[in-house]
């Protein structure tokens, strides 16, 4: 069943749906707006918000123009993401939880638009997802792995500069110490967040919208390679005095290599279109 099809916005429903939606998962809201202000891996996730609100505002013009289609089916992810909201917090499974928030706004704005506004908002929509923590079983399938590569890139890094050391999983013996590389040094914490940069910079920076997705899948290699040059930095600067390891210093050294994953990123979108125009080029007959 669906309503008449129709271009003017419908505030009134619009109100009406964002306070419903407010008031069913006031607390699903707050537990991660608390989580993105005291769990350092989440700080991007403030960020999410309101970079998709900026971007479906920078396309509010072709969302008024749009003709809208309004469906009552999108009513029943509103219904179940109500649900999954539920089971989410009986279960204390907070994924569930916010996952199930996340689906009750597409049916409300499915109701609200039909499919002609979830086709212009899906990109926005997807940022949202950012907002989101891992579940933990993936966090943890993911975290151990990384903290391994990062501990083995380490361990060549620094044999080939000349620190004897040895390594034992993701505990790298050196000479005047020994250093663990634990689960808040696996990078995911600059993975997430890079990944969202290259999403916003790919959007805000280029027109086409598939290098968008390139360099969310070249973020990935950037984020590991960076972060695993932060652990071998931590056992150059221990060597050198064990202080500058830990603390200030150890922080220092995570916002430069942050900085330096962001001037890969740059790097690599130019060297994206510089392969891009090369190709066009080359596709192009001689005198087209």
């Amino acid at each position: 069943m669906a309503p008449g099809s129709q271009s003017k916005v419908p505030w009134a429903s619009i109100v009406w749906f964002g306070g419903l939606l407010i008031l069913l998962f006031a607390t699903t809201v707050f537990d991660m707006a608390k989580e993105w202000l005291n769990n350092e891996e989440m700080g991007h996730g403030l960020f999410a918000p309101l970079i998709a609100g900026y971007v479906a505002w920078q396309d509010r013009e072709r969302i008024l123009a749009l003709r809208l289609n309004p469906s009552y089916v999108g009513l029943l992810l509103v219904v179940g993401g109500f649900l999954g909201m539920i089971v989410g917090i009986r279960g204390a499974d907070y994924f569930i939880a916010r996952i199930s928030f996340m689906t009750a706004m597409v049916g409300a704005l499915w109701t609200l638009g039909g499919t002609n506004l979830l086709r212009q908002l899906w990109f926005p929509i997807f940022l949202l997802l950012f907002m989101i923590r891992i579940p933990t079983f993936i966090y943890t399938q993911i975290t151990f792995p990384l903290q391994l590569l990062a501990s083995r890139v380490a361990e060549v890094l620094l044999t080939l500069i000349g620190i004897p050391v040895l390594r034992d999983g993701n505990i790298l013996e050196l000479p005047s110490q020994r250093l663990s590389v634990v689960e808040a040094c696996s990078g995911i914490r600059s993975l997430m967040s890079l990944s969202l940069l290259s999403l916003v910079y790919g959007y805000l920076f280029d027109s086409k919208k598939w290098v968008r997705w390139v360099l969310l899948a070249l973020s990935a290699p950037i984020a590991i390679t960076a972060n695993a040059l932060r652990v071998t930095m931590t056992g150059v600067m221990s060597e050198i005095d064990k202080s500058l390891a830990e603390g200030l210093y150890h922080s220092a050294e995570g916002f430069i290599m942050w900085g330096v994953a962001v001037a890969s990123l740059l790097l690599a979108h130019q060297a994206v279109n510089l392969g891009y125009r090369w190709w066009t080029n080359r596709s192009t007959p001689a005198g087209a």
